[in-house]
């Protein structure tokens, strides 16, 4: 297998993640390069990486300044590292700007999440269709392989659904993707990611698809109580989300939507931002003459996401649950991953919603790396084998459970028995 470098764009959470899944696969993936504005950041990450002795083979990992928005600059750093993939874990706003950079020198793009415009928020569905898939022609004649929303949702819950629709269903009638955080990080209020992106998914309109056509609802309108795995019943709320937007296009269902937990002081708080106009993306003007986004001044007072996790405890439970027909019988099945904080922490000093959203980043790297993944065009994660990244995903820390009418029980995926086994061995001893 040739190993293809890797760029690493984003300095948070998430990205250290990455950096230490990378680096515990660098047999595969090689010399390692962790970019954004703060250099510090990076810094930070590369000592983390350094410091637990993650590296499984000798090689490099290095920290750059990048100003990602600044598409020459960052084709620049992708010739200097000779990078072969980039992942992108930086702000949703630098999507549009790391796929130009990527197109444009020739090498393997993924993201986590879908692209976003700062001036604009919750825009027509499908989103996907405002931005990422407009440019598949391009990515297809520069021979480009680009992987879309290859986090956990979107990304995992993506790949789960594929899985039901190849393996347990003839037919399938819903899909309900069910993402509740049970833990616990010790602070009054705080978001578990980049507070600007974070509040930006819940000051626009609710998109579900129902009954094959687009549905919209009021944030914090439509309430519904799941018992789930390990972490108990708990409320959810029906939240517009990335996967909603390529599901319904991708695979035949008539109603898929995505319900988010959230506990009574979150929803107090963000009520109470929303209706003062805190949480407005919108420049205003100070006394002072100061000129102000109020979003970014919520988001400089807030804790940033990343110092949650030496406190962070309790566990995550997201899955999708699909409905439908086997053989002509009805039929319910709930495919899923449970996450530990304090677990996540151990290993790569970041929380468990860090963890998750990063580590299938890698897997896809990996699957792009094999040879597997590596499509040469523009393609969502439920458009690819769902086998082979599970499969990875089992040995690299997320494993999938199932729970449906023969009980509750793991799932174990035949990956490329090559990526899967290199996955599996232990790191380099320092």
């Amino acid at each position: 297998m040739q190993k293809k470098n890797v760029l690493i764009i984003g300095g948070g959470g998430v990205g250290q993640v990455v950096a230490h899944k990378c680096a515990q696969n660098n047999d595969v993936l090689g010399d390692i390069h962790i970019a954004s504005r703060t250099l510090a950041k990076c810094e930070a990450i590369v000592a983390s990486v350094k410091q637990k002795g993650t590296l499984k083979t000798k090689g490099e990992i290095a920290a750059h300044q990048l100003d990602a928005l600044d598409i020459e600059a960052t084709k620049a750093l992708i010739a200097k590292t000779r990078a072969g993939i980039v992942i992108n874990v930086g702000s949703a706003f630098l999507n549009m700007s790391v796929l130009s950079a990527c197109i444009q020198t020739g090498v393997a793009y993924i993201d986590t999440a879908i692209h976003e415009d700062p001036l604009k928020i919750c825009e027509t569905p499908p989103w996907y269709g405002n931005y990422e898939w407009k440019r598949r022609e391009e990515c297809a004649k520069a021979g480009i392989t680009a992987i879309l929303g290859a986090g956990f949702d979107p990304g995992v819950v993506n790949a789960y659904a594929r899985l039901a629709k190849d393996e347990y269903f003839d037919k399938i009638d819903s899909i309900d993707i069910i993402d509740v955080n049970g833990g616990d990080h010790g602070r009054y209020f705080a978001t578990n990611f980049d507070p600007e992106i974070n509040f930006r998914e819940f000051t626009g309109t609710v998109w579900s698809w129902q009954n094959r056509q687009w549905t919209s609802n009021k944030m914090f309108e439509v309430r519904k109580d799941w018992d789930l795995p390990v972490v108990g019943t708990r409320p959810t709320y029906l939240t517009g989300h990335d996967e909603i937007h390529s599901l319904s296009r991708n695979l035949d269902v008539p109603d898929i939507r995505f319900w988010m937990g959230f506990g009574e002081r979150y929803i107090t708080v963000f009520t109470v931002l929303n209706n003062l106009g805190l949480l407005s993306e919108q420049p205003i003007r100070t006394a002072e003459g100061q000129e102000i986004v109020p979003l970014k001044v919520v988001k400089a007072v807030l804790p940033d996401p990343s110092s949650l996790a030496p406190n962070y405890t309790g566990k995550t439970c997201i899955g999708d649950l699909v409905k439908g027909k086997k053989d002509g019988k009805a039929r319910e099945v709930f495919i899923y991953n449970v996450a530990d904080h304090e677990e996540a922490y151990a290993e790569v000093g970041s929380q468990g919603i860090s963890y998750t959203a990063g580590v299938p980043a890698v897997a896809a790297a990996m699957l792009i790396a094999s040879g597997e993944w590596d499509v040469r065009g523009m393609l969502n994660v439920e458009e690819l084998p769902p086998r082979p990244f599970l499969g990875l995903l089992d040995r690299m820390g997320l494993p999938t459970r199932i729970r449906d009418e023969a009980g509750d029980r793991a799932l174990s995926f035949a990956a490329t028995p090559d990526v899967a086994k290199r996955a599996a061995e232990p790191a380099l001893a320092d």
